[in-house]
């Protein structure tokens, strides 16, 4: 529960990084981040969230 650096990336199925949400310190807390995927073809996405020494990668699906 403290402020640490964090970083949201979003990446295609082949790993390519294909956006970066948050990049920036943040406060201990809940906090919501929107993306605005307008311009990506539906498909598979992974997304990693980086806060402090917490790391995790997650599957999401984009459908149109």
């Amino acid at each position: 529960p403290i402020t640490s650096d964090v970083e949201l990336t979003i990446y295609n199925l082949t790993g390519q990084k294909v956006s970066i949400l948050v990049k920036e310190p943040q406060n201990a807390g809940v906090h919501q981040v929107e993306w605005d995927a307008s311009g990506f073809a539906s498909g598979v996405y992974y997304y990693r969230l980086e806060a402090g020494e917490f790391v995790d990668v997650k599957k999401m699906v984009l459908l149109r």
